[in-house]
C-alpha cells in the first residue's frame, strides 16, 4: 500500500483539527454564553455542512477562495501561493467539514456544566473570563476533546469537499480517500481494500476513543 496519502491525510487532518478546534470551540463558547440578535442564525449556519452535499460546500469555497476571489488574490499576494488546488485547500476543505462536530459538541459540553458552579465562582469574586476558564471549560474539556476526536476522524476521511477545492493531484493533494477513489476506479482492489480497511481501523479507533470519553464525563457528572 502506498503510505504517502495517508501521511497527506494524517497531516491535513491534524491541521484542520486545529484550525477546527480554534474556531469552533471559540463559536460554541459564544452560543453557550453569550445572548445576542441573530444567535440561532449563527447556531444554523455553523450546523449547515453536517446536512449541505459536499459539492455545494465545494462550490462555495471556490467561489470565496478562488484566484478571482478577494479572499483568494490576498492570500496568494500575501503567501504567493493559492488556496485552491494546493495543500491549504485541502487543510481548508477538512476544516469546513469537522467544524459543525465541534461547535455542536464542545456547545454541549459547555451548555451541561453545573451552572451553580460558575454562579459560586461569580459570587467569590472571579470574573466571567475566569470563571469560563477555570471552572467551565475545564469541566466540560473532555467533551471538547471527545469533539476534536471526532473532528480529526472527520478530516482524515473527507472527500467530497477535498476533491472540489484541493483537486486529486498525486504526491500534492491525493488524500486516503483520494486514493481509494483512484484504487477503485483503476481495478486495484487489493490497494483499495487496503486503505479501506486502514481508514476503518482509524475511525474505529476513535469512536471507541470518543465513547471512553463520553461515558466518563456521563460517570462524573
Amino acid at each position: 500500500m502506498d503510505l504517502a496519502p495517508l501521511a497527506l491525510s494524517l497531516q491535513v487532518a491534524v491541521l484542520a483539527t486545529l484550525v477546527a478546534a480554534i474556531a469552533g470551540v471559540g463559536l460554541a463558547t459564544l452560543l453557550a454564553t453569550a445572548r445576542f440578535p441573530g444567535r440561532d442564525l449563527v447556531d444554523v449556519l455553523a450546523t449547515a455542512p453536517m446536512v449541505l452535499p459536499p459539492t455545494v460546500l465545494g462550490y462555495y469555497l471556490l467561489v470565496a477562495l478562488g484566484r478571482h476571489a478577494a479572499l483568494g488574490r490576498a492570500f496568494e499576494a500575501v503567501f504567493g501561493t493559492p488556496i485552491v488546488f494546493t495543500r491549504v485547500g485541502a487543510v481548508v476543505a477538512a476544516s469546513v467539514g469537522a467544524l459543525p462536530l465541534v461547535v455542536k459538541s464542545s456547545r454541549a459540553a459547555l451548555e451541561g456544566v453545573d451552572a451553580t458552579l460558575v454562579q459560586a465562582a461569580r459570587t467569590l469574586g472571579a470574573a466571567p473570563a475566569r470563571a469560563f476558564v477555570t471552572v467551565q471549560l475545564p469541566l466540560a474539556a473532555r467533551g471538547i476533546v471527545a469533539s476534536l476526536m471526532l473532528a480529526f476522524a472527520r478530516s482524515l476521511g473527507d472527500f467530497g469537499i477535498t476533491l472540489m477545492v484541493a483537486g486529486d493531484i498525486p504526491g500534492e493533494t491525493q488524500t486516503a480517500s483520494l486514493a481509494l477513489y483512484d484504487a477503485i476506479q483503476e481495478h486495484r482492489e487489493a490497494a483499495a481494500l487496503e486503505m479501506a480497511l486502514t481508514l476503518t481501523a482509524v475511525a474505529i479507533a476513535i469512536l471507541y476513543g470518543v465513547g471512553k470519553l463520553t461515558a466518563r464525563s456521563a460517570r462524573g457528572a
